[in-house]
């Protein structure tokens, strides 16, 4: 079962998410997408791992993370994947997306198209349970900038469509989870 886990920066998101990791009884895989490009990232890297149980499994996957979770999701296995907004982020500039964005012109992202084709057709074959953590940007005023706006629509889009292959959504505000499905 595939479940998304939305809101805001500390919200509460990845730790609602380890503790549903926790109740499962199931072997636990961390899926980072995260990378440490700056020293202020690696802290917040150090601090997720230093909160995380040492018997858990930890798997990087920045840009495929599709075929990470081919390869590690087992029905004795719940994988946790933090976050897909970091993952969108690498997709954006690991590929043209950023520039074109920033151009203002056309939008034409064949890595972004093909990793989100990807992991919306691997998420209703998984077995074991799937637990997807992602920011809810939408709440917000509309971003000036061209990147940061069309960052913004396709974080939406990414929500929406991953909301609807998934059998549970959950939003979390002030540390409060809202079932939506």
């Amino acid at each position: 079962m595939a479940e998304l886990i939305i809101g805001g920066a500390r919200s509460g998101k990845s730790a609602l998410a380890e503790k549903r990791a926790l109740e499962s009884g199931l072997r636990v895989v961390y899926v980072a997408t995260a990378q440490a490009g700056d020293a202020e990232m690696a802290r917040r890297i150090a601090h997720h791992r230093t909160r995380r149980p040492a018997a858990w499994g930890c798997v990087e996957a920045p840009l495929a993370l599709a075929t990470a979770l081919q390869v590690h999701a087992a029905a004795d296995a719940c994988l946790i994947v933090d976050c897909l907004t970091l993952w969108l982020t690498n997709l954006f500039f690991a590929g043209r997306a950023a520039a074109q964005a920033e151009a203002g012109g056309p939008f034409d992202c064949a890595l972004l198209a093909d990793e989100t084709v990807a992991l919306l057709d691997a998420l209703p074959r998984l077995p074991g349970r799937i637990l997807l953590v992602s920011n809810e940007v939408g709440c917000g005023i509309v971003p000036m900038q061209p990147l940061s706006r069309r960052f913004a629509d396709e974080q939406g889009r990414l929500n929406q469509r991953v909301a609807a292959a998934c059998a549970r959504v959950t939003l979390v505000a002030a540390g409060l989870p809202l079932e939506l499905k």
